[in-house]
């Protein structure tokens, strides 16, 4: 069971981050873009409190988001902000692969929608996919 709280702990810190990244990619967006930032934004903080609840079901404490998060690279355009929310999207994917392998029934099919959510919208930012959605060590 740790290791499952351990993945699900994980996939609500990245949630935290996407949150975060998300706030980052609208403010360099217009139109269109935007309105898919907004989506990816509300979509992540909806299963962000998911998480939170789940967490508290296991009988663990939700972690907390942090006081701030470092980006991977800086972001200053457009173009900058699409590249972040692919990122933000490829590392939530891959905290949802980690759930969907160390969880079983209901919690196990919801990480592997919310790791199908998240690859759609990395490859909507990318313009293109990846081999392995969610599974980084095999991409």
């Amino acid at each position: 069971m740790n290791a499952v709280i351990d993945a699900v702990q994980a996939a609500l810190a990245a949630e935290h981050a996407a949150v975060y990244g998300y706030g980052v990619v609208g403010g360099h967006l217009t139109g269109s873009r935007q309105a898919e930032a907004q989506q990816g934004y509300d979509a992540h903080r909806a299963r962000r409190d998911s998480l939170a609840r789940t967490v508290a079901d296991l009988g663990a404490s939700p972690v907390t988001t942090a006081a701030g998060y470092e980006l991977p690279f800086a972001v200053s355009d457009a173009a900058a902000a699409e590249r972040l929310a692919a990122y933000v999207e490829d590392r939530v994917a891959g905290a949802y692969g980690d759930v969907v392998r160390s969880a079983i029934g209901d919690l196990r099919r919801d990480a592997a929608g919310a790791m199908r959510d998240a690859a759609v919208r990395a490859v909507r930012w990318r313009g293109g996919s990846v081999a392995f959605p969610g599974l980084a060590e095999f991409g």
